[in-house]
């Protein structure tokens, strides 16, 4: 074990001082400000900063030949309200690091630590902190970005918590281990009027109840199964907050998911038929667009095998858990 008590005792402050002060995807300057801050007295051979967006690679480099490894984490938070009353709670309303980013981040300057103590053999390591994972498109601008041909690794990690895991346990497997998902917003238009005559408009609500049902009916099986499909009603609206007024719009947000990336367009299809017919029989115009879209996560069988040689040599515990998760990544990018 590299780290001190002092280490921990930094990092803990470390990661409430990234808590007290959530960013959300696109927005993290400060929290990137925050990590280089920490890095630079740990010397790595090269920081790069703004990496498609405000993401931060830390280079540590042998200057010997060997593979590049990269271990990534996320910077940005989610645009939640958050409920604690822990001292170290977030200060911004309405955001909220609640799904464990700044944990992550605080992972990954501890490995920092270790390496800036323990230099490399050969090869190199690359630790970046990847922006805006929550909207799905981080990974796909750092990728992007020029400057990651200089930094491009044979092997990539990355690491998510898992409330419920035994502590001291890594749940790791080789295959699919995040699912495929994408948000469908659809629209229905028709025609309002005055709440006394509705018979002189166009409803959308009789489509829309329809729907809704039908889109939650189109969830099959489960993971592992290839077969595994989710259909999540997530928002819905109709009209306005009005009683003089009948509806003539609706919107309705459905999280769609799949096990694997090919059965993502039949879900699709599958969904868009649905809504076609609910606004054919209802006379009414809809509109369908797909928002944070990410690819499954595939873990390569290569590099399952060098983490499970790593986790023996030290003595960790690890097992397949609950893996896949039903939730998405765009590490899979």
């Amino acid at each position: 074990m590299f780290l001190t008590n002092r280490d921990v005792i930094e990092l803990q402050a470390f990661r409430h001082e990234l808590h007290r002060h959530p960013e959300v995807s696109g927005e993290e300057r400060e929290t990137a400000r925050r990590v280089v801050e920490a890095l630079q007295p740990l010397a790595p051979s090269r920081i790069v900063t703004d990496l498609g967006g405000h993401g931060v690679a830390a280079v540590f480099d042998s200057g010997l030949t060997g593979p590049t490894l990269l271990i990534r984490a996320e910077l940005d938070a989610l645009p939640i309200e958050e409920k604690s009353q822990a001292p170290h709670r977030s200060t911004i309303a309405g955001k909220g690091h609640l799904c464990g980013h700044d944990g992550h981040s605080t992972i990954l300057l501890a490995l920092a630590r270790g390496l800036s103590r323990h230099p490399l053999g050969k090869g190199r390591v690359v630790l970046l902190w990847q922006p805006a994972e929550e909207d799905g498109s981080g990974a796909a601008a750092v990728l992007a970005d020029p400057r990651f041909e200089e930094i491009r690794p044979d092997f990539a990690y990355s690491l998510h918590n898992m409330p419920g895991l035994a502590f001291g346990t890594v749940a790791l497997k080789s295959g699919p281990v995040n699912c495929a998902s994408r948000g469908m917003k659809i629209r229905l238009s028709g025609k309002t009027a005055h709440a006394s005559q509705p018979e002189t408009g166009m409803s959308p609500m009789a489509a829309m109840s329809r729907l809704m049902p039908e889109m939650t009916a189109l969830s099959h099986g489960a993971p592992p199964s290839t077969d595994f499909t989710l259909a999540t009603v997530t928002h819905a609206c109709l009209g306005e907050q009005a009683f003089g007024i009948a509806p003539g719009d609706a919107e309705i947000w459905v999280t769609l998911r799949t096990l694997v990336d090919d059965r993502m367009a039949d879900l699709c299809d599958r969904a868009e038929t649905l809504v076609t017919e609910a606004a054919r029989t209802a006379e009414l115009q809809h509109d369908i667009s797909y928002h944070d879209i990410f690819f499954h996560c595939e873990n390569a069988p290569e590099a399952v095998d060098h983490l499970e040689a790593a986790l023996r040599a030290e003595g960790i515990r690890f097992e397949e858990g609950t893996l896949p998760m039903r939730a998405s990544e765009d590490f899979g990018r």
